[in-house]
């Protein structure tokens, strides 16, 4: 989970409601923030919205660096750091006040309408790549 090749970044407001009894954002909250910076990811960078997208999530891990204490912006950082032939890898970065709170990784299989897995689409790879060349360039 320390590939450095995150190239997107999302900002995801934490509500009180993400909050728990100890007064810091509940550990499940977490895989929301991922869930909702991937889904900014595939909109910004693969233009598609939530309704065109055609994967599953198949595995998920979040590793807890630091507690987030209250309610603010979370950065997270994010790209897509593997593909093969029906699935694909991404990986996150998240931070709060500047620092690392989770980093987290998780793999998807692209799936038809029946749920079957089917091929990663090559316009996806070709966008992740531009996507890439835009932040080696910057």
């Amino acid at each position: 989970m320390d590939d450095p090749d995150r190239h997107y970044e999302s900002t995801v407001e934490i509500r009180y409601s993400d909050l728990d009894t100890f007064g810091h954002v509940n550990n499940a909250v977490y895989a929301t923030l991922c869930e909702e910076a991937r889904v900014d990811y595939f909109r910004d960078v693969l233009d598609l919205g939530v309704h065109e997208i055609s994967f599953v999530v198949a595995r998920l891990e979040l590793d807890y660096r630091k507690a987030i204490p209250d309610v603010g912006d979370v950065t997270i950082v994010v790209g897509i750091t593997e593909f093969g032939r029906t699935s694909f890898t991404m990986g996150y970065e998240l931070r709060y006040d500047d620092a690392v709170v989770a980093t987290a990784e998780t793999v998807q299989v692209a799936v038809d309408e029946e749920g079957s897995p089917i091929e990663v689409p090559t316009e996806w790879r070709d966008q992740v790549a531009a996507a890439r060349t835009r932040v080696d360039d910057a």
